[in-house]
């Protein structure tokens, strides 16, 4: 599995402040549950130098590898997040991809069909075929002339597999 990473955090602001043109917030890391960000966020807002401060907003986030994070987004869906993305180093990169709605949900799923990193989709095919000895009955010497590159586009284009790159690697997941 992959190696742990920075975790993602958020910058929550207190909005009466900021409305009277006071900069007062707190970072707050997600690699928590949704009751450790929430508690965050309260203190946060009782340290306000606003009088009868409720309201706060997320104005700045870092270590979400790519996920947009947006203003108002809720502190159980930070916490799935921050969790799942300082746990995955391909991560951001995954939910990209599947971009749904339950994105963690759909990543965490498609991670039950990781089949590995390689360096091309064509070095995956060809050691899944050496490994299910796939072509097993195909003469040695005509072995030479099989085409991995083309049987990994073909698995690709027809929706077996599907790939999500990262830093010259690629991460290939079944769809089963």
């Amino acid at each position: 599995m992959p190696t742990k990473i920075t975790a993602p955090r958020v910058y929550a602001a207190c909005l009466s402040s900021y409305n009277a043109g006071i900069l007062h917030g707190a970072w707050i890391g997600c690699d928590q549950c949704e009751a450790g960000i929430m508690d965050e966020i309260k203190a946060m807002i009782a340290a306000s130098p606003t009088p009868g401060a409720e309201e706060w907003a997320f104005h700045d986030f870092e270590n979400f590898q790519g996920v947009e994070i947006g203003e108002n987004e809720s502190a159980a869906n930070l916490a799935d997040l921050g969790l799942f993305l300082s746990e995955c180093e391909f991560g951001g990169a995954l939910i990209q991809a599947l971009s749904g709605n339950n994105r963690v949900e759909q990543a965490q799923e498609a991670l039950e069909n990781y089949d590995g990193e390689f360096s091309s989709p064509e070095e995956w095919a060809e050691q899944t075929l050496t490994e299910t000895e796939a072509l097993k009955g195909l003469p040695e010497d005509l072995r030479v002339y099989f085409d991995f590159k083309a049987y990994a586009r073909d698995a690709e284009l027809s929706g077996n597999i599907f790939t999500v790159e990262v830093n010259g690697s690629v991460h290939i997941f079944r769809n089963c």
